[in-house]
């Protein structure tokens, strides 16, 4: 079995420094090609942050949400939570992660005011585009990931 397939880390590592050194023969081309054909690790990384944060913001401005829209919104949090966590593993994804965030925000208003636009005003009122924060909040970037954090609601623990 290649180290490809056991130690993906360490094997991205190896090649690495293969090309580096110029070491032809210790290059693993075949897995190199398949990779490199995977494409760019940041698009999903902003991608789950778009969503991620879309949630968050929604949370923060439709305090009014009634719980069967709000327990989808907390699902989808806890699980692009996990998606980043496993995805920024990687030392430069770790690095990229505040770009990224700052890439994905205008993003995620984006689509938190286009969801809020959908929601029927007989059960939650419908929010003006100006509620929906400009650019990210003061400390959402260190809580972002933080499994026991969400705005305004007594299940983050704390009321913002």
């Amino acid at each position: 079995m290649n180290i490809y397939e056991t130690d993906y880390t360490l094997w991205k590592q190896q090649q690495i420094e293969a090309l580096a050194h110029k070491d032809w023969d210790a290059i693993d081309i075949k897995h190199l090609i398949e990779d490199l054909e995977m494409g760019d690790p940041r698009k999903a990384l902003r991608s789950n942050l778009i969503i991620l944060i879309a949630h968050l913001i929604k949370l923060y401005v439709q305090k009014d949400a009634p719980d069967w829209m709000t327990n989808s919104w907390y699902n989808s949090i806890d699980e692009h939570r996990a998606r980043i966590r496993n995805d920024i593993q990687d030392g430069i994804l770790k690095r990229y992660f505040p770009e990224a965030v700052k890439i994905a925000y205008p993003q995620a208003r984006k689509l938190a005011i286009l969801e809020g636009k959908r929601a029927d005003g007989r059960k939650i009122k419908k929010r003006l585009e100006s509620e929906y924060p400009d650019q990210l909040p003061d400390g959402w970037l260190e809580k972002l990931l933080d499994d026991e954090w969400y705005p305004n609601t007594v299940i983050g623990f704390e009321k913002n």
